[in-house]
C-alpha cells in the first residue's frame, strides 16, 4: 500500500476548516487550492498579481517537503473572482511556468473569504521536472 503524507502549511485555515495544504501519495502530491494570504503576516494584497505570486511563495515549503518543485507541476486549477482577471494573471502564469506548462483550467468563482481574488490548487507528479 502507497503511504499518505499531510503536508500543513500551519495556516488557521486548515485546522479550523479540516484539510492539509498538501497530501503526498507516492510520486503524486496534491496542492489544496491556495490563497494570496501570507500567513506569517496575517496580510492579504488588494492586487491580483501580488496575490498570484504569494500563492506560489506559499506552495513552496509543501513543494520542498515532498521533495518536488514548480517545476514538477502538472496541473494547476486557478479560481478567479471575475472573468476579466485571467487577462490580468495570465501573462504572470506564463512568466512563472515558463516552459514547465502545466494543463489549467480557470473557473469563476465567489470567494468565502473577503479580499480573495485568485486561488490556485495544483498537482505535482515528484522527479517528472527534471
Amino acid at each position: 500500500m502507497t503511504a499518505r503524507q499531510n503536508i500543513s502549511s500551519g495556516s488557521t485555515f486548515e485546522e479550523r476548516f479540516g484539510y492539509s495544504r498538501a497530501v503526498k501519495v507516492g510520486d503524486t502530491l496534491h496542492i489544496a487550492g491556495t490563497i494570496g494570504m501570507d500567513h506569517a503576516t496575517g496580510t492579504l494584497p488588494d492586487d491580483p498579481v501580488d496575490q498570484l505570486r504569494q500563492i506560489i511563495r506559499n506552495w513552496e515549503p509543501a513543494l520542498a517537503e515532498a521533495g518536488a518543485s514548480l517545476r514538477d507541476v502538472v496541473q494547476i486549477t486557478t479560481y478567479i473572482s471575475e472573468p476579466g482577471l485571467f487577462e490580468v494573471i495570465g501573462p504572470v502564469l506564463g512568466e512563472i511556468f515558463g516552459d514547465i506548462r502545466p494543463t489549467n483550467a480557470a473557473i469563476v468563482v465567489a470567494f468565502p473569504v473577503e479580499g480573495v481574488k485568485v486561488e490556485i490548487s495544483a498537482i505535482a507528479v515528484i522527479g517528472c521536472g527534471g
